[in-house]
C-alpha cells in the first residue's frame, strides 16, 4: 500500500515540488517606475531622454495626477547643461524614455516643499531629509 502511495505521489509530480532545491522566481515589477521609487528612496539621480533630449534629474517625489504617474525633480543637466536656477520640475514619468538609474548621488534640496500643493495630496513616495 505504501509504496502504491509513494508511486502515486511521485507520478503527480508532489515529490518533486517537496523536494525542489532551486528558489522559485519571484516576480519583480518592470519599466521605469521601480527605478524612479529606487532612485528616490536612495537619493540616486535618473538619466533618461525628454522631449529628444538627455536629461539628468535628482528626482524629490512621485505622485499621481490624473491616474498617470508624475515626478517632481531638480533638473541636474538638459543636454549637458546646467539650468540657470534650481527648481522642482514636473515630469510624467511616460515621457521619461529609457530612464537609468545613475551613480549620482544628491542631497535633497531646499526647493523642494513635500506640502506643495502640486503633489502633497497624491504623493507615492517622496526623498526624506
Amino acid at each position: 500500500m505504501a509504496l502504491q502511495t509513494l508511486a502515486a505521489l511521485q507520478h503527480n509530480g508532489y515529490l518533486g515540488l517537496m523536494y525542489r532545491s532551486e528558489e522559485t522566481p519571484v516576480a519583480m515589477p518592470t519599466g521605469p517606475a521601480p527605478v524612479l521609487f529606487e532612485a528616490i528612496a536612495t537619493k540616486r539621480c535618473v538619466e533618461a531622454a525628454y522631449n529628444g533630449g538627455h536629461v539628468v534629474l535628482a528626482p524629490h517625489v512621485a505622485f499621481v495626477r490624473h491616474g498617470a504617474i508624475y515626478i517632481g525633480a531638480i533638473t541636474i543637466t538638459r543636454d549637458g547643461r546646467i539650468p540657470r536656477e534650481e527648481k522642482i520640475g514636473i515630469f510624467k514619468l511616460d515621457g521619461l524614455v529609457d530612464l537609468q538609474l545613475s551613480d549620482r548621488i544628491f542631497a535633497r534640496s531646499p526647493a523642494f516643499d513635500p506640502r506643495d500643493e502640486r503633489f502633497a495630496e497624491s504623493t507615492l513616495i517622496a526623498a526624506e531629509a
